[in-house]
């Protein structure tokens, strides 16, 4: 019998979207296939921004969407980090996802780091730290990730208007909340935030919280200032029309995705109570539907032989600062036990 693999190494939704999800693809209308989006006859991008701009209280002009919040990243940071006479300059967190330098490094861009650092059981954003940086280098564009791949950590309200005050309003911040909805299910400050900043853009997703990876959609929220980038992002031949009613079903499902939240904090204070009362073991705090778990250094490569066969992927980390770490993708209730029992075992020998 072929054994089950189990993955929880990239960040994905192990319990998957609600019924109403499989409804409209079991009752699709497969002639939406062959035919373009007609919503430009209404003075519609889409239906799927008609939906969120009513949602949220923001003009469809401040509304975005892309293939996924990675598509709308790597645009935003072609438009504005991009070839030119003088190398551009992006502003990111010490600790984050490798792949916001990758795509600077696309367009000959310089990343420049500002400090997150350790404080127990968590890690925190040091903003000023950000604020020397950012007099320091004069960056074209910051980027804060909030909840913060792989670290866990929250950017406050209060620290992102501590933020937006320090930086001139022709340098572009970008906050990607692709994990968001995991800290904070209120989502009233967007509107008036997006009104007030129009150096803002705030990048959402249907990847992770909606568990609609494989659809690749997301969709952001962009302040007034940024209609160089509303011309570059446009879509004149619209969007995947069957994707749109997916993510419109999926945020109608409210009370499905807060019992899963629910089971997700149960099961992070789980973790912390199981492997972090391990020695050698810490396991911080996170907002997001992952945990980093900082291991004995002697352990890395036999547990990863270990849980690899035993079928459960978990990310072993190997990049600067987190060189005995795991990142484990919270899965469903019964998939967490097995990582833990599975590596209690292992330390148990």
């Amino acid at each position: 019998m072929e054994k089950e693999i189990v993955y929880l190494d990239r960040n994905e939704h192990n319990y998957g979207p609600p019924p109403s999800v499989y409804q409209i693809l079991k009752n699709a209308d497969l002639t939406k296939i062959s035919w373009y989006s007609r919503s430009f006859m209404t003075g519609s991008k889409s239906k799927l921004a008609a939906y969120l701009s009513e949602k949220f209280g923001l003009p469809e002009k401040n509304i975005l969407l892309g293939y996924g919040g990675e598509d709308i990243l790597k645009q935003v940071v072609h438009c504005y980090i991009s070839f030119d006479r003088t190398q551009r300059t992006l502003l990111i967190p010490r600790y984050s996802w490798w792949y916001y330098k990758a795509i600077a490094d696309e367009v000959d861009g310089k990343t420049v780091t500002f400090p997150i650092y350790q404080d127990g059981d968590q890690f925190r954003f040091d903003i000023d730290g950000m604020k020397r940086v950012y007099r320091e280098e004069k960056p074209d564009m910051i980027l804060i990730s909030s909840p913060n791949n792989p670290t866990g950590n929250s950017l406050s309200l209060e620290d992102l208007k501590q933020v937006i005050e320090a930086v001139d309003q022709d340098t572009v911040i970008v906050l990607d909340e692709a994990y968001a909805l995991y800290a904070n299910p209120d989502t009233s400050y967007i509107k008036p935030l997006i009104e007030e900043t129009p150096n803002l853009l705030l990048v959402r997703s249907f990847s992770k919280y909606y568990g609609l990876a494989g659809l690749r959609i997301g969709y952001g929220f962009m302040g007034n200032g940024l209609s160089k980038f509303a011309k570059f992002s446009a879509r004149y031949l619209g969007y995947n029309r069957l994707s749109e009613e997916i993510a419109i079903a999926a945020m109608e499902e409210k009370g499905y995705y807060e019992e899963i939240n629910r089971k997700m904090k149960e099961d992070k204070a789980l973790f912390a109570k199981e492997l972090g009362s391990m020695e050698g073991f810490t396991v911080f705090r996170s907002d997001a539907n992952f945990i980093l778990v900082e291991i004995p250094e002697t352990m890395v490569q036999g547990l990863k032989r270990f849980m690899n066969d035993k079928g459960l992927i978990i990310k072993f980390m190997n990049e600067d600062g987190f060189t005995h770490h795991l990142r484990i993708s919270l899965g469903t209730q019964e998939q967490n036990q097995r990582v833990i029992e599975a590596i209690k075992a292992y330390v148990r020998g």
